[in-house]
Protein backbone atom coordinates (compact mmCIF):
# COMPACT_ATOMS: atom_id res chain seq x y z
CA UNK A 1 0.00 0.00 0.00
CA UNK A 2 1.44 3.12 -0.98
CA UNK A 3 -0.10 6.48 -0.09
CA UNK A 4 -2.99 7.70 1.58
CA UNK A 5 -5.79 7.97 -0.90
CA UNK A 6 -4.74 4.60 -2.10
CA UNK A 7 -4.67 2.72 0.91
CA UNK A 8 -8.23 4.21 1.57
CA UNK A 9 -9.51 2.99 -1.88
CA UNK A 10 -8.57 -0.45 -1.74
CA UNK A 11 -10.08 -0.76 2.17
CA UNK A 12 -13.20 0.91 0.82
CA UNK A 13 -13.50 -2.43 -1.93
CA UNK A 14 -12.34 -4.85 0.18
CA UNK A 15 -14.26 -3.41 3.19
CA UNK A 16 -17.46 -2.59 1.13
CA UNK A 17 -19.57 -5.38 2.24
CA UNK A 18 -19.61 -4.10 6.07
CA UNK A 19 -21.02 -0.60 5.20
CA UNK A 20 -24.79 -1.93 5.21
CA UNK A 21 -23.66 -3.06 9.09
CA UNK A 22 -23.08 0.97 9.55
CA UNK A 23 -25.04 2.68 7.87
CA UNK A 24 -27.61 3.68 10.37
CA UNK A 25 -25.38 6.09 12.00
CA UNK A 26 -24.23 9.11 9.16
CA UNK A 27 -20.68 9.18 8.39
CA UNK A 28 -20.00 5.91 10.20
CA UNK A 29 -18.76 4.14 6.79
CA UNK A 30 -16.35 6.81 6.57
CA UNK A 31 -15.00 6.92 10.19
CA UNK A 32 -14.69 2.87 9.74
CA UNK A 33 -12.00 3.36 6.93
CA UNK A 34 -10.26 6.45 8.65
CA UNK A 35 -9.83 4.28 11.46
CA UNK A 36 -8.01 1.51 9.75
CA UNK A 37 -5.78 4.08 8.29
CA UNK A 38 -4.46 5.01 11.61
CA UNK A 39 -1.57 3.32 13.24
CA UNK A 40 -3.00 0.92 16.05
CA UNK A 41 -1.78 1.66 19.63
CA UNK A 42 0.41 -0.03 21.61
CA UNK A 43 -0.67 -1.79 24.87
CA UNK A 44 0.59 -3.49 27.62
CA UNK A 45 0.00 -4.82 31.20
CA UNK A 46 1.20 -4.83 34.55
CA UNK A 47 2.01 -8.05 35.92
CA UNK A 48 -0.42 -8.27 39.01
CA UNK A 49 2.25 -9.99 41.62
CA UNK A 50 5.21 -8.20 40.29
CA UNK A 51 4.36 -4.34 39.58
CA UNK A 52 1.52 -1.94 40.05
CA UNK A 53 0.81 0.05 36.55
CA UNK A 54 1.25 2.92 38.09
CA UNK A 55 4.75 2.16 39.16
CA UNK A 56 5.16 0.43 35.79
CA UNK A 57 4.17 3.65 34.45
CA UNK A 58 6.81 5.26 36.47
CA UNK A 59 9.05 2.97 35.03
CA UNK A 60 8.50 3.55 31.41
CA UNK A 61 8.31 7.71 31.88
CA UNK A 62 11.67 7.05 33.41
CA UNK A 63 13.40 5.96 30.84
CA UNK A 64 12.89 7.68 28.62
CA UNK A 65 13.14 11.40 30.37
CA UNK A 66 14.70 13.27 27.68
CA UNK A 67 11.77 12.26 25.62
CA UNK A 68 9.06 9.98 27.82
CA UNK A 69 5.94 8.06 25.68
CA UNK A 70 2.73 9.26 25.68
CA UNK A 71 0.94 6.93 28.48
CA UNK A 72 -2.72 6.50 28.92
CA UNK A 73 -5.43 4.60 30.80
CA UNK A 74 -7.11 1.80 29.82
CA UNK A 75 -10.49 2.85 30.66
CA UNK A 76 -11.95 -0.57 31.24
CA UNK A 77 -8.85 -2.72 31.90
CA UNK A 78 -7.26 -0.62 34.74
CA UNK A 79 -3.74 -2.73 34.33
CA UNK A 80 -3.46 -1.80 31.24
CA UNK A 81 -1.97 0.87 29.44
CA UNK A 82 -1.83 2.23 26.09
CA UNK A 83 1.27 3.43 23.88
CA UNK A 84 2.57 5.15 21.08
CA UNK A 85 1.79 2.87 18.04
CA UNK A 86 5.67 2.88 17.16
CA UNK A 87 7.08 2.29 21.15
CA UNK A 88 8.66 -1.07 21.14
CA UNK A 89 7.52 -2.28 24.50
CA UNK A 90 9.90 -6.00 24.42
CA UNK A 91 13.13 -4.14 24.06
CA UNK A 92 12.51 -2.51 27.23
CA UNK A 93 14.22 -3.75 30.48
CA UNK A 94 11.08 -4.02 32.68
CA UNK A 95 9.43 -6.39 29.33
CA UNK A 96 12.35 -8.68 29.84
CA UNK A 97 12.44 -8.64 33.80
CA UNK A 98 8.57 -9.75 33.25
CA UNK A 99 7.01 -6.93 34.65
CA UNK A 100 4.62 -6.69 31.60
CA UNK A 101 3.28 -8.17 28.77
CA UNK A 102 2.59 -6.85 25.40
CA UNK A 103 -0.71 -7.35 24.31
CA UNK A 104 -3.33 -5.40 22.10
CA UNK A 105 -5.82 -4.04 23.79
CA UNK A 106 -8.89 -5.69 22.10
CA UNK A 107 -7.39 -9.24 22.44
CA UNK A 108 -6.99 -8.57 26.30
CA UNK A 109 -10.92 -8.94 26.33
CA UNK A 110 -11.97 -12.67 26.02
CA UNK A 111 -9.52 -13.79 29.08
CA UNK A 112 -11.71 -11.14 31.53
CA UNK A 113 -14.54 -12.30 30.09
CA UNK A 114 -14.03 -15.58 31.38
CA UNK A 115 -15.69 -14.96 34.75
CA UNK A 116 -12.40 -16.95 36.32
CA UNK A 117 -11.96 -18.35 39.78
CA UNK A 118 -9.01 -19.58 41.64
CA UNK A 119 -9.86 -23.63 42.00
CA UNK A 120 -11.19 -23.64 38.37
CA UNK A 121 -10.33 -25.92 35.44
CA UNK A 122 -9.26 -24.05 32.70
CA UNK A 123 -8.83 -24.87 28.64
CA UNK A 124 -7.45 -22.56 26.19
CA UNK A 125 -7.48 -24.32 22.64
CA UNK A 126 -5.74 -21.78 20.45
CA UNK A 127 -3.20 -20.71 22.85
CA UNK A 128 0.36 -19.21 21.19
CA UNK A 129 1.54 -16.72 21.69
CA UNK A 130 0.09 -17.22 25.48
CA UNK A 131 -0.80 -13.32 25.95
CA UNK A 132 -5.04 -14.82 27.12
CA UNK A 133 -3.41 -17.63 28.60
CA UNK A 134 -1.02 -15.61 31.15
CA UNK A 135 -3.87 -13.54 31.81
CA UNK A 136 -6.11 -16.54 32.84
CA UNK A 137 -3.18 -18.29 34.68
CA UNK A 138 -2.50 -14.73 36.54
CA UNK A 139 -6.27 -14.86 37.66
CA UNK A 140 -6.35 -18.47 38.74
CA UNK A 141 -3.68 -17.01 41.47
CA UNK A 142 -1.04 -18.91 39.34
CA UNK A 143 -2.14 -22.11 41.43
CA UNK A 144 -4.41 -25.25 39.79
CA UNK A 145 -4.72 -26.43 36.35
CA UNK A 146 -4.66 -24.51 33.19
CA UNK A 147 -4.38 -26.45 29.75
CA UNK A 148 -2.81 -24.35 26.78
CA UNK A 149 -3.17 -26.04 23.28
CA UNK A 150 -2.09 -24.80 19.85
CA UNK A 151 -1.78 -26.39 16.36
CA UNK A 152 1.05 -24.57 15.44
CA UNK A 153 4.28 -26.49 16.99
CA UNK A 154 6.52 -24.01 15.52
CA UNK A 155 4.28 -21.73 17.87
CA UNK A 156 4.78 -23.24 21.29
CA UNK A 157 8.29 -22.27 21.83
CA UNK A 158 7.19 -19.06 21.95
CA UNK A 159 4.11 -19.78 24.17
CA UNK A 160 6.40 -21.20 26.75
CA UNK A 161 8.83 -18.57 26.39
CA UNK A 162 6.24 -15.61 27.54
CA UNK A 163 4.76 -18.04 29.96
CA UNK A 164 8.30 -18.33 31.63
CA UNK A 165 8.88 -15.28 31.66
CA UNK A 166 6.42 -14.52 33.57
CA UNK A 167 6.76 -16.75 36.04
CA UNK A 168 3.48 -19.23 35.63
CA UNK A 169 3.90 -22.42 37.34
CA UNK A 170 -0.01 -23.90 36.72
CA UNK A 171 0.08 -24.13 33.08
CA UNK A 172 0.77 -26.89 31.12
CA UNK A 173 1.14 -26.82 26.99
CA UNK A 174 -0.22 -29.17 24.15
CA UNK A 175 0.15 -29.49 20.70
CA UNK A 176 -2.50 -30.67 18.16
CA UNK A 177 -5.93 -29.67 16.26
CA UNK A 178 -7.77 -28.11 19.04
CA UNK A 179 -11.02 -29.90 17.49
CA UNK A 180 -9.40 -33.42 18.42
CA UNK A 181 -8.37 -32.95 21.72
CA UNK A 182 -9.31 -36.19 23.54
CA UNK A 183 -12.51 -35.96 26.08
CA UNK A 184 -9.95 -37.99 28.46
CA UNK A 185 -8.64 -34.03 28.68
CA UNK A 186 -11.55 -32.95 30.21
CA UNK A 187 -13.83 -31.57 31.40
CA UNK A 188 -13.38 -27.94 32.07
CA UNK A 189 -15.05 -25.29 34.25
CA UNK A 190 -13.97 -22.52 32.02
CA UNK A 191 -12.98 -23.03 27.81
CA UNK A 192 -11.58 -20.47 25.50
CA UNK A 193 -11.67 -20.64 21.44
CA UNK A 194 -9.99 -17.67 20.27
CA UNK A 195 -10.42 -19.11 16.45
CA UNK A 196 -8.11 -18.95 13.46
CA UNK A 197 -9.79 -16.30 11.52
CA UNK A 198 -9.65 -14.19 8.23
CA UNK A 199 -7.99 -11.37 10.93
CA UNK A 200 -9.82 -8.57 9.08
CA UNK A 201 -9.85 -6.74 12.63
CA UNK A 202 -6.06 -6.67 12.13
CA UNK A 203 -5.45 -4.18 9.62
CA UNK A 204 -4.54 -1.68 11.34
CA UNK A 205 -0.98 -3.38 12.56
CA UNK A 206 -0.68 -5.69 9.22
CA UNK A 207 -1.36 -3.11 6.27
CA UNK A 208 -0.36 -5.61 4.15
CA UNK A 209 -3.17 -7.74 4.46
CA UNK A 210 -5.50 -5.62 2.78
CA UNK A 211 -3.94 -6.32 -0.91
CA UNK A 212 -4.76 -10.08 0.16
CA UNK A 213 -7.98 -9.92 1.75
CA UNK A 214 -10.83 -11.32 -0.93
CA UNK A 215 -14.64 -10.27 0.36
CA UNK A 216 -15.80 -13.54 -1.44
CA UNK A 217 -13.76 -15.66 -0.75
CA UNK A 218 -13.71 -14.80 3.31
CA UNK A 219 -17.82 -15.32 3.47
CA UNK A 220 -17.31 -18.59 1.15
CA UNK A 221 -14.29 -20.40 2.86
CA UNK A 222 -15.91 -23.45 4.52
CA UNK A 223 -12.81 -24.96 5.27
CA UNK A 224 -11.67 -22.33 7.55
CA UNK A 225 -15.51 -22.07 9.04
CA UNK A 226 -15.26 -25.99 9.58
CA UNK A 227 -12.30 -25.65 11.74
CA UNK A 228 -14.18 -22.55 13.45
CA UNK A 229 -16.98 -24.78 13.87
CA UNK A 230 -15.26 -27.89 15.00
CA UNK A 231 -13.67 -25.78 17.96
CA UNK A 232 -16.18 -24.25 19.61
CA UNK A 233 -17.99 -28.08 19.16
CA UNK A 234 -15.19 -29.53 20.92
CA UNK A 235 -15.50 -26.72 23.82
CA UNK A 236 -18.72 -27.21 24.13
CA UNK A 237 -18.27 -31.43 24.39
CA UNK A 238 -15.64 -30.62 27.64
CA UNK A 239 -16.93 -28.06 29.09
CA UNK A 240 -18.20 -28.81 32.46
CA UNK A 241 -22.28 -28.61 32.73
CA UNK A 242 -22.67 -24.84 34.26
CA UNK A 243 -19.95 -24.06 33.13
CA UNK A 244 -18.40 -21.04 30.50
CA UNK A 245 -17.28 -21.18 27.05
CA UNK A 246 -16.20 -18.12 25.19
CA UNK A 247 -15.74 -17.52 21.60
CA UNK A 248 -13.76 -14.86 19.75
CA UNK A 249 -12.02 -13.78 16.84
CA UNK A 250 -9.75 -10.62 14.99
CA UNK A 251 -12.68 -10.50 12.39
CA UNK A 252 -15.37 -8.87 11.34
CA UNK A 253 -16.80 -11.31 9.03
CA UNK A 254 -20.66 -12.69 10.50
CA UNK A 255 -19.66 -16.20 8.62
CA UNK A 256 -17.02 -16.92 11.36
CA UNK A 257 -18.58 -14.99 14.07
CA UNK A 258 -22.61 -15.01 14.80
CA UNK A 259 -22.70 -17.69 11.93
CA UNK A 260 -20.57 -20.19 13.65
CA UNK A 261 -22.22 -19.49 17.27
CA UNK A 262 -25.91 -19.54 15.86
CA UNK A 263 -25.19 -22.94 14.64
CA UNK A 264 -23.45 -24.57 17.57
CA UNK A 265 -26.83 -23.21 19.85
CA UNK A 266 -29.25 -24.55 17.40
CA UNK A 267 -26.74 -27.98 17.69
CA UNK A 268 -27.09 -27.79 21.33
CA UNK A 269 -31.15 -27.80 21.56
CA UNK A 270 -31.36 -25.34 24.57
CA UNK A 271 -27.94 -27.15 26.46
CA UNK A 272 -26.23 -23.84 25.53
CA UNK A 273 -27.03 -20.08 26.29
CA UNK A 274 -25.62 -16.72 25.69
CA UNK A 275 -24.65 -14.43 28.38
CA UNK A 276 -25.14 -10.43 27.15
CA UNK A 277 -21.55 -9.10 26.93
CA UNK A 278 -20.96 -5.89 28.06
CA UNK A 279 -17.81 -3.54 29.39
CA UNK A 280 -17.99 -0.85 31.68
CA UNK A 281 -15.73 2.00 29.89
CA UNK A 282 -15.81 0.16 26.18
CA UNK A 283 -17.84 1.45 23.71
CA UNK A 284 -18.69 -1.96 22.63
CA UNK A 285 -21.61 -3.05 19.98
CA UNK A 286 -24.05 -5.54 19.29
CA UNK A 287 -23.61 -8.84 17.91
CA UNK A 288 -25.96 -8.84 14.17
CA UNK A 289 -28.84 -10.65 13.71
CA UNK A 290 -29.53 -10.61 9.89
CA UNK A 291 -26.82 -10.92 7.21
CA UNK A 292 -26.75 -11.95 4.17
CA UNK A 293 -30.44 -12.91 4.14
CA UNK A 294 -30.38 -14.77 7.05
CA UNK A 295 -31.96 -14.22 9.95
CA UNK A 296 -30.25 -15.06 13.06
CA UNK A 297 -32.07 -15.68 16.51
CA UNK A 298 -32.24 -12.48 18.30
CA UNK A 299 -30.29 -13.87 21.21
CA UNK A 300 -26.85 -12.99 18.70
CA UNK A 301 -27.41 -9.07 19.69
CA UNK A 302 -26.10 -10.56 22.88
CA UNK A 303 -22.70 -10.87 21.42
CA UNK A 304 -19.87 -8.04 21.63
CA UNK A 305 -18.06 -6.52 18.79
CA UNK A 306 -15.65 -4.09 18.86
CA UNK A 307 -15.48 -1.63 15.47
CA UNK A 308 -12.16 0.59 15.42
CA UNK A 309 -14.09 3.92 14.69
CA UNK A 310 -15.55 3.67 17.95
CA UNK A 311 -13.08 1.73 19.87
CA UNK A 312 -9.63 3.12 18.81
CA UNK A 313 -8.65 -0.61 19.18
CA UNK A 314 -8.43 -3.79 16.32
CA UNK A 315 -11.92 -5.31 15.07
CA UNK A 316 -12.97 -8.20 17.77
CA UNK A 317 -15.50 -10.60 18.25
CA UNK A 318 -16.87 -12.23 21.76
CA UNK A 319 -19.21 -14.39 22.41
CA UNK A 320 -19.79 -15.42 26.12
CA UNK A 321 -21.46 -18.73 26.24
CA UNK A 322 -22.87 -20.89 29.38
CA UNK A 323 -23.56 -24.85 29.37
CA UNK A 324 -26.45 -25.67 31.44
CA UNK A 325 -26.17 -26.98 34.95
CA UNK A 326 -28.36 -29.90 33.91
CA UNK A 327 -26.82 -30.30 30.31
CA UNK A 328 -24.70 -34.35 30.52
CA UNK A 329 -21.21 -34.55 31.64
CA UNK A 330 -18.60 -35.11 29.45
CA UNK A 331 -18.77 -38.33 28.08
CA UNK A 332 -15.12 -39.12 29.48
CA UNK A 333 -12.85 -42.09 27.76
CA UNK A 334 -11.74 -42.97 31.68
CA UNK A 335 -12.11 -42.22 35.35
CA UNK A 336 -10.23 -40.53 37.70
CA UNK A 337 -6.83 -41.96 39.52
CA UNK A 338 -9.46 -41.64 42.65
CA UNK A 339 -12.84 -43.42 42.59
CA UNK A 340 -14.50 -40.85 45.01
CA UNK A 341 -14.46 -38.22 42.35
CA UNK A 342 -17.73 -37.71 40.03
CA UNK A 343 -18.16 -38.71 36.74
CA UNK A 344 -18.39 -35.09 35.57
CA UNK A 345 -15.07 -34.22 36.85
CA UNK A 346 -12.64 -37.31 36.23
CA UNK A 347 -9.81 -37.65 33.78
CA UNK A 348 -6.70 -39.47 33.89
CA UNK A 349 -3.72 -37.18 35.39
CA UNK A 350 -0.12 -37.31 34.19
CA UNK A 351 1.78 -38.86 36.65
CA UNK A 352 4.20 -36.21 38.10
CA UNK A 353 7.44 -38.21 39.84
CA UNK A 354 11.17 -37.44 40.81
CA UNK A 355 14.39 -39.03 40.81
CA UNK A 356 14.83 -39.16 44.36
CA UNK A 357 18.59 -37.63 43.64
CA UNK A 358 16.73 -34.59 42.67
CA UNK A 359 15.15 -33.72 46.31
CA UNK A 360 18.51 -32.61 47.22
CA UNK A 361 19.03 -29.72 45.23
CA UNK A 362 15.78 -27.48 46.70
CA UNK A 363 18.27 -27.18 50.24
CA UNK A 364 21.36 -26.29 48.39
CA UNK A 365 19.52 -23.52 46.54
CA UNK A 366 17.87 -22.25 49.75
CA UNK A 367 21.03 -22.07 51.53
CA UNK A 368 22.91 -20.42 48.75
CA UNK A 369 20.33 -17.64 47.93
CA UNK A 370 18.99 -17.26 51.48
CA UNK A 371 15.77 -17.86 50.51
CA UNK A 372 13.21 -18.90 53.24
CA UNK A 373 12.74 -22.22 54.13
CA UNK A 374 8.84 -22.29 52.57
CA UNK A 375 9.58 -20.55 49.45
CA UNK A 376 8.60 -24.34 48.15
CA UNK A 377 5.02 -23.82 49.76
CA UNK A 378 2.00 -24.38 46.84
CA UNK A 379 5.20 -25.83 44.84
CA UNK A 380 6.30 -29.05 43.49
CA UNK A 381 9.21 -29.86 41.47
CA UNK A 382 9.52 -32.20 38.50
CA UNK A 383 12.30 -33.75 35.93
CA UNK A 384 10.76 -33.66 32.14
CA UNK A 385 14.50 -33.79 30.28
CA UNK A 386 17.47 -34.02 31.25
CA UNK A 387 18.44 -30.85 31.10
CA UNK A 388 16.74 -30.05 34.64
CA UNK A 389 13.97 -29.36 36.99
CA UNK A 390 10.69 -27.55 36.50
CA UNK A 391 8.35 -25.87 39.21
CA UNK A 392 5.13 -26.86 39.30
CA UNK A 393 1.96 -25.24 41.18
CA UNK A 394 1.62 -28.22 43.69
CA UNK A 395 -2.40 -28.40 42.84
CA UNK A 396 -1.25 -28.51 38.81
CA UNK A 397 -3.42 -31.71 37.72
CA UNK A 398 -2.97 -31.65 34.01
CA UNK A 399 -4.11 -34.90 31.89
CA UNK A 400 -2.39 -37.57 30.47
CA UNK A 401 -3.55 -37.04 27.20
CA UNK A 402 -3.08 -35.23 25.03
CA UNK A 403 0.83 -35.51 26.00
CA UNK A 404 2.28 -32.32 27.41
CA UNK A 405 4.88 -30.67 25.42
CA UNK A 406 5.86 -29.18 28.68
CA UNK A 407 4.59 -28.56 32.19
CA UNK A 408 5.11 -25.41 34.36
CA UNK A 409 8.37 -23.39 34.23
CA UNK A 410 11.65 -24.51 33.76
CA UNK A 411 13.81 -23.24 36.71
CA UNK A 412 17.02 -25.06 37.72
CA UNK A 413 19.31 -26.46 34.79
CA UNK A 414 21.17 -29.65 36.60
CA UNK A 415 23.11 -31.03 33.30
CA UNK A 416 26.05 -28.30 34.45
CA UNK A 417 28.01 -28.23 37.13
CA UNK A 418 26.91 -26.72 39.61
CA UNK A 419 23.30 -26.84 38.98
CA UNK A 420 22.45 -23.38 37.71
CA UNK A 421 19.21 -21.13 38.06
CA UNK A 422 17.48 -20.07 35.18
CA UNK A 423 16.52 -16.83 34.21
CA UNK A 424 12.93 -17.63 34.33
CA UNK A 425 13.44 -18.92 37.87
CA UNK A 426 15.34 -16.06 39.07
CA UNK A 427 13.06 -14.25 37.84
CA UNK A 428 10.31 -16.04 39.69
CA UNK A 429 12.18 -16.39 42.82
CA UNK A 430 14.68 -13.71 42.98
CA UNK A 431 12.95 -11.21 44.91
CA UNK A 432 13.05 -13.47 48.07
CA UNK A 433 16.87 -13.93 47.70
CA UNK A 434 18.44 -12.03 51.36
CA UNK A 435 22.17 -13.22 50.06
CA UNK A 436 23.98 -13.57 46.90
CA UNK A 437 22.48 -10.66 45.32
CA UNK A 438 23.95 -7.44 43.45
CA UNK A 439 21.79 -4.30 42.56
CA UNK A 440 23.16 -2.80 39.49
CA UNK A 441 22.99 0.83 38.44
CA UNK A 442 21.16 2.08 35.01
CA UNK A 443 24.88 1.20 33.09
CA UNK A 444 25.47 -1.75 34.46
CA UNK A 445 21.91 -3.18 33.96
CA UNK A 446 22.79 -2.16 30.36
CA UNK A 447 26.07 -4.17 30.52
CA UNK A 448 24.62 -7.30 31.74
CA UNK A 449 21.54 -6.89 29.45
CA UNK A 450 24.23 -6.99 26.54
CA UNK A 451 26.10 -9.68 27.94
CA UNK A 452 29.15 -7.61 28.73
CA UNK A 453 31.32 -8.39 31.71
CA UNK A 454 32.47 -5.80 34.29
CA UNK A 455 33.67 -5.32 37.88
CA UNK A 456 30.92 -4.41 40.36
CA UNK A 457 31.57 -1.94 43.34
CA UNK A 458 33.27 -3.52 46.25
CA UNK A 459 30.11 -2.17 48.61
CA UNK A 460 27.41 -3.71 45.88
CA UNK A 461 29.14 -6.89 46.60
CA UNK A 462 29.07 -7.06 50.26
CA UNK A 463 26.54 -10.29 50.55
CA UNK A 464 28.08 -12.86 47.86
CA UNK A 465 30.99 -14.71 48.11
CA UNK A 466 31.92 -15.83 44.23
CA UNK A 467 29.59 -17.87 42.22
CA UNK A 468 25.91 -17.54 40.91
CA UNK A 469 24.42 -14.56 41.75
CA UNK A 470 21.06 -13.12 41.02
CA UNK A 471 20.96 -9.35 39.56
CA UNK A 472 17.82 -6.81 40.39
CA UNK A 473 17.36 -3.18 38.98
CA UNK A 474 15.33 -0.96 41.16
CA UNK A 475 14.58 -3.88 43.26
CA UNK A 476 13.13 -6.33 40.30
CA UNK A 477 15.10 -9.58 39.38
CA UNK A 478 16.75 -9.58 36.01
CA UNK A 479 18.52 -12.83 36.04
CA UNK A 480 21.78 -14.87 37.42
CA UNK A 481 25.27 -13.79 36.91
CA UNK A 482 28.62 -15.30 37.60
CA UNK A 483 30.69 -13.30 40.15
CA UNK A 484 34.42 -14.36 39.85
CA UNK A 485 36.90 -15.00 42.29
CA UNK A 486 38.91 -12.14 40.46
CA UNK A 487 35.60 -9.55 41.54
CA UNK A 488 33.80 -9.95 37.90
CA UNK A 489 31.05 -10.37 37.40
CA UNK A 490 30.26 -12.38 34.40
CA UNK A 491 26.11 -12.24 32.39
CA UNK A 492 24.68 -15.12 32.00
CA UNK A 493 21.88 -13.75 30.50
CA UNK A 494 20.39 -15.52 27.69
CA UNK A 495 21.79 -14.85 24.31
CA UNK A 496 18.40 -14.42 22.56
CA UNK A 497 17.54 -11.94 24.93
CA UNK A 498 20.70 -9.63 25.01
CA UNK A 499 19.23 -6.88 22.50
CA UNK A 500 17.03 -5.60 25.70
CA UNK A 501 18.59 -2.63 26.64
CA UNK A 502 16.43 0.44 27.60
CA UNK A 503 15.62 1.84 24.27
CA UNK A 504 17.75 0.16 21.86
CA UNK A 505 18.42 -3.70 20.38
CA UNK A 506 15.92 -6.21 19.29
CA UNK A 507 14.14 -8.60 21.30
CA UNK A 508 11.14 -9.88 20.35
CA UNK A 509 9.05 -11.50 22.59
CA UNK A 510 8.83 -14.74 20.84
CA UNK A 511 12.48 -15.50 21.46
CA UNK A 512 11.72 -14.22 25.13
CA UNK A 513 12.21 -17.80 27.84
CA UNK A 514 14.20 -19.73 25.25
CA UNK A 515 16.42 -20.91 27.71
CA UNK A 516 13.82 -23.32 29.07
CA UNK A 517 14.13 -26.54 29.00
CA UNK A 518 11.00 -27.18 26.50
CA UNK A 519 13.09 -25.75 23.64
CA UNK A 520 16.02 -24.60 22.07
CA UNK A 521 19.02 -24.06 24.50
CA UNK A 522 21.23 -20.60 24.45
CA UNK A 523 22.44 -20.56 27.91
CA UNK A 524 26.26 -19.90 28.23
CA UNK A 525 28.09 -23.04 29.38
CA UNK A 526 29.18 -22.92 32.78
CA UNK A 527 31.90 -25.19 34.88
CA UNK A 528 33.70 -23.48 37.37
CA UNK A 529 31.23 -21.58 39.75
CA UNK A 530 30.09 -22.61 42.78
CA UNK A 531 26.88 -23.24 44.98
Amino acid sequence: MSNLPDQAALLRRCMVRYQPLLADVPGEWEAFVAALLRPLPGCIWAHPVRVGVARLADLILAEDDADPPMLAPVSWNPSALRLPADYKAGRRWWYCAGLAHAQEEASQLPAMLMDLQPGQRVLDLCAAPGGKTAQMALALGNRGTVLANDFARERIAALQGNLDRLGLVNVSTTWGDGGNIPAAAGGFDRVLVDAPCSSEGTLRRNRSLAGRLDPDAIASNQRLQGRQLALLRKAVQLCRPGGRVVYSTCTFAPEENEAIVSQVLEEQSGRLALLPVAVDGLASSAGVTIWAGKQFDASLARCLRLWPQRTDTGGFFVAVLEKAADAPAPNLEARSQSDQEPESRSWVRSVLQNPAEDHCLLPALVDHYGWPEDIWRGLRTQRQTRRGLHLLAADHAPPARPAAEGRGLFFLRTNIRPPKLTTAGALLLGGQASRQVIALDRDQRNAYLSRQSFTPRLAQCTDCRPGQVIVRYLGHSLGVALLTRSGTLESLFPSRWSGCVGGGGVAPSSSVGRDSGHGVNDWRSISQTII
